[in-house]
């Protein structure tokens, strides 16, 4: 692997720096050696939290409070507190895209796994849990080492609902569901499961309805998100609920856009009344950065900066990432705008968790995760995690003939485009420096004697020139792999994209070395958002295509080790692929999920449009077959009441219930299915569970309910329990934003197995 940073003499090294770092790391504060602090209550371990956090804002003066309200909180010497950088990164591995984290010294990396879009087609919730796990190793490591901070503002759980976004690499695609479940399972592997005590603290972001960057003369600093209540509701509050409720998080960013006319940063409805009063969060809610200068100067939402500052504090906003807080909110309090009580409110949620990272402990080496260090970053275990996870994110689309996999004898490859010999291309975006990289190229070479022409300069592929030394390697070789697709220059954050064709002349390029390749011709494509390869899918010359997203450091190994079969391609489709002719029909700025035929506007996400498409969500081929049987799942289910007064205030809607007047919790449904692979390869298959609600006018399609991996060897059979909660995934959301149980025949979906399942009204257990 190219520039590998493992090697033996090298990790002594670094352990002799770990040394080093904790014997010269900075101050900290409640040191006991510190005898202006040792005695001062909010260092005691033993008082209960709630008066420690009480003790110590109680000691900081007006000024002092506001200078702790912004990502560079000042130091208040006095008290023996250091100044603290709240701002760092790790979407996808520790990234020094924030101020909070610097790669130097003793951390010259940190290990790169996939970009989101690609982990999340593994649709493995263990996996999700585990990277999380990994990087919160890697961050307490440097924070260890005085090189990052314990607060990261990950993960991006917005629904990828346009295909153009910029910003769909960064999440776990279409799917709420799925969103949901990455999001609780990522936080759970990050803050670790001390339950009180965080290892490092998470962040959800950014909400709500945020997912327009800069399209059409549209930007993020002045979109007014415009969102039905059912759809919010039901799609775009989903993973930030789940998130907060389920996966326990430290932290929610509130986003740029206004919703419904309100910026979400000063909306309390969504902040106080949603976030910490309807989900209960136990932690802090951060803007996204600049957000409160942003609706004041850009959205000019209030007529004085004084205003802003109030307007987002009594919101439920309790930390800004920019100076505003710091300038603006000192005249807010002395114009009356503001008391200074709800400056201690803010500043309770974030010295909270700033408590439950251990940042007034004391002597940082003595707490847990305290021992962590350079030696516990970029691990030959955390490279092989990265490894692991690119081979189950990427996605076989298209096998015709069984082109692959190919064979690993004495063959020679022709390995051709602007991705083929790529590095930074593979981490996408919000990454760090990688451990070291393994090329598209590099990997190939490791199965075979490779030939290797760019044909294009960059993605941009500007011009055909090198196209005729493309074809004449193609024309010599047993096998061609084309890796194609984009990169950063075209989707990224601010940058969505115009179109889903591949750029400049990449197809013309495609087209061309296939009719000129020797062997068959495989399409790799690179990628955050999906893309219109109808020409290659409808070519018969083009024998395989492949999606990778953004694959991590190891990416190029995870392809191909998916070319020559060592990995067996597992990895599903979490976002739905459009033809081009999709988009002339939803302007990003529709922020509408339902289809409006009145329109001509077809909905969005699988589980509202029914026009063609490319690739379905949930598509993945493998190279082996599998099999579903139903084992057991109930035919009839009886919902139970709350109460009498339930039952008569459920009038209103006689073909449903709602959710609230349910007793839900003994709801939930066994599913049992057996799963064979009926091949002649080890594999491993996602189990996807749809379901399909009661005739009527509930506007989905179908949606997912339920998940799950399962390996097998070549003719071996598992059987794979899904629980499904009947409030929360058989519930469909009314125009009025109300979850609602529809009364009647529900449909599963398992493949291609169909169980119905017969939702009724338990009135029985009311009259008794």
């Amino acid at each position: 692997m190219a520039d590998k940073i493992n090697a033996l003499p090298f990790l002594l090294f670094l352990l002799c720096l770990s040394n080093h770092t904790v014997e010269s790391r900075a101050p900290f504060a409640c040191d006991a050696k510190n005898g202006l602090t040792r005695s001062l209550k909010f260092c005691r371990v033993n008082v209960p939290l709630h008066v420690r956090v009480r003790d110590l804002i109680g000691r900081l003066t007006l000024q002092e409070k506001i200078r702790l309200l912004v990502n560079n909180a000042a130091a208040v010497p006095r008290l023996g507190i250091q100044g603290y950088e709240w701002w760092s990164e790790a979407l996808h591995g520790v990234s020094n895209v924030g101020p909070g984290t610097k790669f130097s010294g003793a951390f010259p990396g940190a290990t790169s796994f996939p970009q989101v879009i690609t982990t999340a087609a593994s649709f493995n919730k263990s996996l999700w849990e585990e990277i999380g796990r990994v990087v919160s190793d890697e961050a307490r490591a440097m924070f260890n080492g005085g090189t990052a901070g314990l607060t990261f503002w990950s993960p991006n759980v917005n629904v990828f609902r346009d295909p153009r976004w910029g910003r769909g690499q960064e999440t776990p695609g279409e799917d709420p569901v799925v969103a949901g479940k990455y999001a609780a399972s990522y936080v759970r592997g990050l803050q670790g499961n001390s339950g009180f005590r965080l290892k490092v603290a998470a962040c959800c972001k950014h909400y709500t309805a945020y997912d327009l960057d800069n399209w059409n003369g549209v930007d993020r600093y002045h979109f007014n998100a415009r969102v039905s209540k059912q759809d919010l509701e039901d799609t775009y509050n989903v993973p930030f609920k789940s998130c907060v409720v389920e996966g326990k998080v430290a932290s929610v960013m509130c986003s740029y856009n206004q919703v419904n006319g309100k910026p979400t940063c000063a909306d309390p409805n969504l902040l106080k009344n949603t976030i910490r009063g309807e989900w209960r969060l136990n932690g802090y809610i951060v803007s996204d950065c600049d957000s409160v200068k942003v609706l004041y100067e850009n959205q000019r939402y209030t007529a004085t900066p004084e205003e802003a500052a109030a307007a987002t504090i009594k919101a439920g906003l309790d930390l800004d990432c920019g100076p505003f807080l710091a300038i603006h909110t000192a005249n807010a309090v002395k114009g009356g705008l503001l008391n200074e009580e709800d400056v201690n409110m803010a500043l309770a949620n974030t010295i909270t968790v700033q408590m439950r990272l251990g940042l007034f402990d004391g002597e940082p080496s003595a707490q847990p995760f305290g021992k962590l260090g350079p030696r516990d970053v970029c691990t030959p275990a955390h490279q092989q995690l990265a490894l692991h996870a690119a081979q189950q994110g990427i996605v076989l689309l298209q096998n015709r003939g069984r082109t692959l996999p190919l064979s690993r004898t004495n063959l020679t490859v022709a390995a051709i485009g602007p991705n083929a010999d790529v590095t930074v291309t593979m981490i996408g975006n919000y990454a760090g420096v990688a451990c070291g990289y393994t090329t598209p190229l590099q990997g190939i070479s490791r199965y075979a004697k490779t030939i290797h022409q760019s044909g294009c300069i960059d993605v941009a592929c500007n011009g055909n020139q090198q196209f005729g030394m493309a074809e004449a390697v193609a024309s010599q070789a047993d096998a061609t792999v084309l890796v194609m697709g984009l990169d950063q220059s075209m989707e990224a954050e601010f940058r969505d994209r115009k179109d889903l064709l591949l750029p400049g002349y990449q197809q013309e390029l495609v087209s061309r070395v296939a009719r000129a390749s020797r062997g068959p011709t495989i399409l790799v494509l690179m990628s955050g958002g999906p893309i219109d390869v109808s020409f290659a899918k409808n070519d018969p010359r083009i024998g395989a295509i492949l999606w990778a997203g953004y694959p991590g450091q190891a990416g190029g190994a995870a392809i191909a080790d998916v070319l020559f079969g060592t990995t067996n391609p597992g990895g599903k489709l979490p976002m739905t692929w459009y033809p081009q002719g999709y988009l002339a029909k939803v302007p990003m700025t529709n922020m509408g999920m339902r289809a409006d035929p009145s329109r001509g506007y077809p909905g969005r996400t699988y589980r509202f449009y029914k026009g063609p498409v490319l690739f379905p969500f949930g598509h993945g081929m493998s190279y082996t077959t599998f099999a579903h049987s139903l084992v057991q799942a109930p035919q009839e289910v009886a919902v139970p009441f709350t109460s009498l007064y339930a039952l008569q205030n459920t009038t209103a809607a006689r073909n449903s219930i709602r959710v609230s007047h349910a007793n839900c919790e003994p709801l939930v449904l066994g599913v049992h299915i057996d799963v064979k692979n009926a091949g002649d390869m080890d594999g491993t298959h996602t189990l996807l569970v749809f379901s399909s609600p009661p005739e009527g006018k509930w506007s989905t399609n179908k949606k997912l309910i339920g998940f799950e991996k399962v390996h097998l060897v070549a003719g071996s059979k598992k059987r794979v329990k899904i629980d499904i909660p009947v409030c929360k995934h058989l519930s469909v959301v009314d125009r009025f934003g109300i979850r609602r149980l529809p009364i009647g025949k529900h449909d599963l979906h398992i493949g291609d197995l169909k169980h119905s399942i017969s939702l009724q009204a338990n009135l029985e257990e009311i009259k008794s």
